[in-house]
């Protein structure tokens, strides 16, 4: 009888959890109006936890599943990882890379083996999700120890449930492949995080002030998108904007990892809230956090978004720009329809060459017809904002509700804002807002070139 007290305890709490583990899981991942739903969903996970650990025995004679108490450790690591896409903290990203390796290491799902259908899929998205957190956290090995882990699972999979199609957890195989085959084809000089070895944060604060006698703005918050037709991506990061954020991030080395000492009461569990790692006994609550680096800004991260979704999000994160703080836009998408802008793949080597030095070419004389546009006292005539635009939509598509205009992003000048356009016509950005002294805007624009050294991404 006191079993099943304690297998209907520990169920109360597991639905519990999950209900309220639902309700951070469906929240944007931008705002800044959440942290009081995350508080809420932990401490209810730290509860079931310690729960199970002290009546584990009893739970076992129940019925209790290893591979249930890795599924409860995945959603700790879930959910601190999407605190991280939140904050940008980089504290919750290693959180979750420690959870995620615990549950690796003690090979919770291996019970299974193969027996139940349920029990596999939470498998497999456990080493999605993971393989996720390790791209960002940037663990090269584990990664591809990782990426060979889900395709043995998968093959095992269509092998073991012939009934159940796994077409989609092949697709998955197939864009983390691509991915890590991608990236590798980029030779890194130098990290592409900020660095404070190469980076000297307080020996530029004196040049920076020449430049800001009376106001000194801060980066705190950055909008990501892409759409491309056929790009590189993992899950709903692609390859254009991991690097950015990447590029968005302080690189964590020596000191940077501060060991704090773990506090716990009598029986082992952790008091402290931050250092969640201690709930599962593994000593290792480290913060890559160095207090005296500015923080990571936050990042909101589109995949394929529409143009009123894109400056929806915008008008959002604009509005909620505290003062004297700055917001950094990068957009890199094709200009126009994509039929009109995208290069057609080439059966052969000579025909690829070929077709780059066309595109190169293209890029030259956009360049130079660019520079020789007439202006009106140095500015873009207000016509000229709606007729170049970026191409926001899918292939084949026509409808004037999928162009991102220049003009379109006017109203968000009203607030600091650095633009980056990586696209085949970010000069018409370029020209309208880099010439625009009067508006508190500033533009990079990449131009077709160098999307021609990246043409493997897309």
């Amino acid at each position: 009888m006191a079993g099943e007290d304690v297998s209907s305890n520990f169920r109360a709490l597991v639905e519990n959890a999950d209900r309220k583990f639902a309700r951070v899981r469906d929240l944007p991942a931008f705002g800044r109006a959440q942290s009081h739903y995350f508080q809420k969903v932990f401490k209810a996970y730290m509860k079931l936890w310690n729960y199970q650990q002290s009546h584990r025995s009893k739970l076992v004679e129940s019925g209790l599943n290893r591979w249930e108490i890795g599924e409860i450790a995945s959603r700790i690591g879930q959910l601190y990882f999407s605190q991280y896409m939140r904050t940008s903290e980089a504290r919750f990203l290693l959180e979750a890379f420690v959870f995620y390796e615990a549950i690796l290491k003690r090979s919770y799902f291996d019970e299974a083996q193969g027996k139940d259908l349920g029990a596999r899929f939470k498998e497999l998205r456990f080493y999605a999700r993971f393989l996720l957190v390790s791209l960002i956290v940037d663990r090269k090995q584990m990664l591809l120890h990782l990426a060979d882990k889900l395709r043995l699972l998968v093959d095992h999979s269509i092998s073991n449930f012939r009934e159940t199609n796994f077409k989609e957890w092949r697709l998955v195989v197939q864009e983390i492949t691509r991915f890590i085959e991608s990236d590798t084809n980029l030779t890194y000089l130098r990290p592409l995080r900020y660095c404070a070895m190469l980076d000297s944060y307080p020996a530029s604060q004196t040049y920076l002030a020449r430049f800001h006698a009376k106001k000194l703005f801060k980066f705190r918050d950055a909008l990501l998108a892409s759409y491309h037709r056929n790009e590189v991506k993992y899950a709903e990061v692609t390859l254009d904007t991991y690097r950015m954020m990447q590029c968005l991030e302080w690189e964590p080395s020596g000191s940077f990892y501060q060991k704090k000492p773990v506090e716990a009461k009598e029986n082992g569990f952790v008091v402290d809230h931050t250092l969640t790692s201690g709930l599962i006994d593994m000593n290792l609550a480290a913060d890559m956090a160095d207090p005296s680096l500015p923080p990571n800004p936050r990042k909101a991260i589109l995949y394929r978004p529409t143009v009123s979704h894109l400056l929806a999000v915008l008008a959002m994160i604009c509005d909620e720009l505290s003062p004297e703080t700055v917001m950094l836009l990068y957009l890199s998408a094709s200009g126009g329809p994509a039929r009109e802008n995208v290069a057609q793949p080439e059966n052969s080597v000579g025909s690829s060459r070929t077709s780059k030095s066309k595109l190169l070419a293209r890029a030259s004389q956009e360049q130079k017809s660019y520079k020789s546009e007439p202006h009106s006292n140095g500015k873009l005539m207000s016509a000229e904002y709606y007729e170049n635009h970026l191409w926001l939509g899918p292939r084949g598509g026509s409808s004037g509700s999928n162009n991102l205009y220049p003009g379109d992003l006017i109203p968000f000048t009203r607030k600091p804002l650095f633009l980056i356009i990586d696209s085949d016509t970010s000069r018409a950005f370029k020209a309208g807002f880099g010439r625009r002294r009067e508006r508190r805007a500033c533009c990079y624009a990449s131009f077709s070139s160098e999307a021609i050294i990246r043409e493997p991404i897309y």
